[in-house]
């Protein structure tokens, strides 16, 4: 039987960011016509189950199954067993905490499966290294999910940099901080495993890497550990960081996970960029736009990144609009054009097809070898606040060494 082009699709993970956006768009992504049968893998049923509940006109395979598992039992090994029960025409999505990424990957890759995985692709340079040397050996995609990328006020910044309007860079300063309750209670289980720069502020990294193309030189980063060890947990309220690229402008990044609960909106973030010939200035958080109610307050409310709205054409349902949702998107239409155009051709022909698409793909979708650069920057970033704030220089592979 031919097949009909349609995905399947296996999430691993089931946290915040798979209820709040990953799920929703791989089931909009299914109600366009692009995705078949889905699965979702957690570390126990508890989770899946609590998707279930979320999404009770959604139909998709648990693992472990709430039906027949214990709902505390942690089974961390499960998601072996969804990624061989996918099909042949399946890709996998990697949302789980940051230091369980590669084994994820690579074990999707193992098995021939192209990957999509929220960013950071993985918290060392080396994991990096042999994600992209595996990836390339069997010609599969992997992208990360660097959806600042998609951000229209960043996609601004590109346009207006690559046409020569801003001149030559010379500094820039991001900031992205978000509250108390994400370390306390979303991830509370491995916050010690990562930090505020580590989960959110490499989103800028690439940001200035996306943008300008330059590599990073030299880091010296800043950390702060004062409330949440006061929490029980020996993990870094906030982190600053200075990135030196290599033609010497520097771009400074704070982030913090100790901001209010009682913020006007989920995450502080914005940038600004000089250059010799302009500037560029945007508040990220606050889009002009806020709500005032009873219920929640008030809201300082971002329509750019991952909100619903009322369907055209189902007045039960909803419609999912943001560069939160065309990022994954995007890489998940990257897979199927992958998988369509190689259908019914013989390894070779698959191998030299692939081949292409990686070469094409590679100039613009952040693959393993433009993950690498935010990598290389989060490696850099922990070992200068782990060793007294000092410089930490890269060498050619992009492992970062204390500079001597």
């Amino acid at each position: 039987m031919a097949w009909d082009g349609k995905v399947d699709v296996c999430l691993i993970g089931g946290g915040m960011i798979s209820e709040e956006v990953v799920l929703p768009t791989v089931f909009q992504e299914r109600k366009r016509g692009k995705i078949n049968k889905v699965s979702v893998c957690s570390l126990n049923a508890a989770i899946v189950k609590h998707l279930q509940e979320v999404f009770p006109k959604e139909e998709f395979t648990p693992y472990p199954d709430p039906a027949k598992e214990p709902l505390d039992k942690n089974m961390p090994e499960i998601y072996k067993q969804a990624i061989a029960d996918l099909g042949e025409h399946g890709l996998v999505i990697v949302a789980t905490p940051d230091h369980l990424h590669t084994p994820m990957v690579m074990a999707s890759l193992e098995a021939g499966y192209d990957v999509v995985c929220m960013k950071p692709l993985c918290l060392k340079v080396e994991e990096a290294h042999q994600v992209m040397e595996l990836a390339n050996s069997k010609n599969l995609y992997v992208a990360t999910d660097y959806h600042k990328r998609k951000d229209r006020a960043v996609r601004a910044l590109k346009r207006k940099f690559g046409r020569g309007e801003l001149g030559q860079p010379l500094y820039g300063h991001a900031w992205i901080e978000e509250p108390k309750y994400m370390p306390l209670k979303y991830f509370k289980l491995w916050c010690e495993q990562s930090s505020s720069f580590e989960y959110i502020g490499v989103h800028y990294a690439d940001v200035y890497y996306f943008v300008t193309g330059l590599l990073p030189k030299r880091v010296v980063a800043f950390g702060q550990k004062k409330f949440l060890p006061t929490q029980g947990y020996n993990a870094y309220d906030a982190i600053q960081a200075v990135v030196e690229w290599e033609d010497g402008s520097a771009f400074w990044i704070q982030t913090s996970w100790v901001c209010s609960d009682k913020n006007a909106a989920m995450t502080n973030q914005g940038l600004m960029f000089q250059g010799t010939e302009g500037e560029y200035w945007a508040d990220h958080k606050f889009r002009n736009l806020h709500f005032l109610t009873e219920k929640n307050g008030f809201e300082q409310y971002n329509p750019n990144f991952f909100k619903e709205y009322d369907d055209w054409d189902d007045e039960e349902g909803c419609d999912y609009v943001g560069y939160g949702y065309e990022s994954i998107a995007q890489w998940m239409d990257d897979i199927r054009t992958i998988l369509v155009a190689t259908e019914g051709k013989n390894d070779d022909e698959k191998a030299k097809m692939r081949k292409e698409f990686h070469d094409k793909y590679v100039k613009t979708r952040p693959l393993p070898e433009q993950a690498l650069i935010g990598v290389a920057i989060n490696d850099a970033v922990r070992l200068s606040v782990d060793n007294g704030s000092k410089f930490v220089v890269f060498d050619d592979n992009f492992y970062p060494h204390l500079e001597k």
